[in-house]
């Protein structure tokens, strides 16, 4: 079995966060997925597992961050070009996300920017040419 990472994310409106994922290209499997929870498969090794809040609370003894004002993750995410994550972000802003919620880096060799999902949620989208990236040292 390959190593997976499942990230369960406490959500509001189960059917908003929903639409959120499948826009910015999560797939849902409906076998893991209920009136309480979302499976948003988004590569065969990473899964959002989308739990409304009551259900989530039942997996941890801990109080749930409130992801408006206090931020608990920053989920990165790769693409495969600059205009995947430009297009990704607009269909995500569209689905109720926020776009570029801080500055947008561009470092030649890497372009990121962050979009919070309707929960504020902050998915880092990266994409990064590897060549170059090795032979820029970190400032």
């Amino acid at each position: 079995m390959p190593k997976m990472i499942f990230v369960n994310l406490p959500v509001k409106d189960l059917a908003k966060a929903t639409r959120f994922y499948t826009a910015i290209g999560c797939h849902k499997n409906e076998v893991f997925s209920d009136h309480q929870a979302s499976s948003m498969v988004w590569s065969d090794t990473i899964t959002f597992q989308l739990l409304v809040r009551d259900y989530f609370q039942t997996f941890t003894p801990k109080k749930i961050a409130d992801s408006d004002a206090t931020c608990e993750v920053l989920l990165a995410l790769t693409f495969d070009s600059r205009e995947q994550i430009d297009t990704t972000v607009s269909t995500g802003v569209a689905a109720g996300g926020e776009a570029d919620v801080r500055a947008v880096m561009d470092m030649d060799f890497m372009y990121n920017r962050a979009l919070a999902d309707p929960d504020g949620h902050i998915l880092e989208l990266i994409w990064m040419n590897m060549d170059a990236a090795s032979e820029t040292p970190m400032a």
